[in-house]
């Protein structure tokens, strides 16, 4: 093997790159449509048309692929709806984790109000909802927003796939600083100057 050959491939860097959110993230995170219609019956809430949801989505965003068409060449269009797609599955990761936070409270403070000794988290005046009321209504409302963007999300997946002819899959971008911070590393030499 010739030194040249040697010194590029020691040379090659690996760039690390930041992870893009995945719809299988947000199916994670969000409830399916058993759950929420078991919320919403268990809340009183609306029952969602998800199929709908997500019918209306793939929709829209395959009738906006077809009057781009004309205007944005293949590449380009991929990179659109690329774009697209990404910004839903990403507000929908965004939704389903508020959610998560929501139950996680929700179950705290209904534990809390379990205990008898504590008064903070007894009921309030008659006519009024206890705390740990509250954030479990609170948490149901959140299922619902992030399951309906889910079924966006999972809508504008399928579109995707149905106008670029691939699987969508999110886009990721390199680490800007892959290495130390720049405060970090001043820091450090800050400190060795002291002694």
């Amino acid at each position: 093997m010739t030194k040249t050959a040697r010194t590029s491939r020691q040379s090659a860097r690996v760039v690390p790159l930041r992870k893009g959110t995945t719809l299988e993230m947000v199916r994670l995170c969000c409830p399916d449509a058993a759950q929420v219609s078991l919320i919403s019956e268990s809340f009183g809430l609306p029952v969602l048309d998800s199929d709908g949801i997500r019918d209306l989505h793939e929709k829209l965003i395959v009738e906006t692929a077809d009057a781009l068409g004309e205007g944005l060449g293949e590449r380009a269009m991929q990179i659109h709806l690329q774009r697209i797609v990404g910004a839903y599955v990403g507000s929908a990761h965004g939704a389903g984790q508020f959610y998560s936070r929501a139950v996680t409270e929700a179950r705290d403070a209904t534990a809390k109000a379990a205990n008898d000794a504590r008064d903070e988290d007894l009921d309030g005046p008659v006519g009024f909802d206890s705390a740990a009321q509250r954030k479990r209504e609170f948490a149901a409302d959140m299922a619902l927003q992030s399951h309906a963007l889910r079924m966006a999300a999972e809508g504008a997946v399928a579109a995707y796939a149905q106008v670029v002819g691939e699987r969508w899959k999110p886009f990721e971008r390199p680490v800007e600083n892959p290495g130390q911070s720049v405060d970090r590393k001043a820091a450090e030499m800050q400190l060795a100057a002291l002694g």
